[in-house]
């Protein structure tokens, strides 16, 4: 189950379950869509992976209690701002890597 984090680890900006500005690697990493692309350039600073959109849960329960306050989100933010300099290095040797081939 996905946590749906609330914040962008980098700017601290509030992505709440139903934001589409929400992107996630593989290990649930959450950034804005601005960080994701202008800071970070599709390289995630904890596992050098790429991001995908971050689903949305549904509000109400269509089918089988799989529903956002059956499963709310997590509460706890996550902030963990990006050193800009060690993010250049890190994008340096696996940015022209597309995220399935690193």
């Amino acid at each position: 189950m996905l946590q749906l984090r609330p914040n962008c680890e980098h700017c601290n900006k509030d992505l709440p379950p139903t934001s589409t500005e929400a992107r996630i690697c593989s290990f649930e990493c959450t950034f804005c869509r601005d960080c994701v692309a202008d800071v970070l350039q599709n390289v995630c600073p904890n596992c050098a992976g790429g991001f995908v959109h971050r689903p949305v849960r549904p509000l109400q329960n269509w089918k089988n209690q799989n529903n956002l306050q059956q499963y709310p989100a997590s509460e706890m933010p996550v902030l963990r701002p990006v050193d800009a300099s060690v993010q250049q290095a890190l994008i340096a040797l696996v940015g022209d890597l597309s995220p399935e081939a690193r």
